[in-house]
């Protein structure tokens, strides 16, 4: 039961990496993997002048 668990959280990964990355003309997105796992999502933005 906790593989399904781990599957469904992983699933749901995709779409706020998506929300994340829309607008974003300069920067980055990074993923923190622990044990095969998403922890944590960073967005960083640059703004060029």
């Amino acid at each position: 039961m906790e593989k399904k668990r781990a599957l469904d959280f992983q699933k749901d990964v995709i779409p706020v990496v998506l929300k994340y990355m829309e607008g974003l003309k300069y920067g980055s997105v990074t993923l923190v993997v622990q044990d095969g796992k998403v922890i944590q999502i960073e967005k960083k933005e640059k703004i060029r002048l």
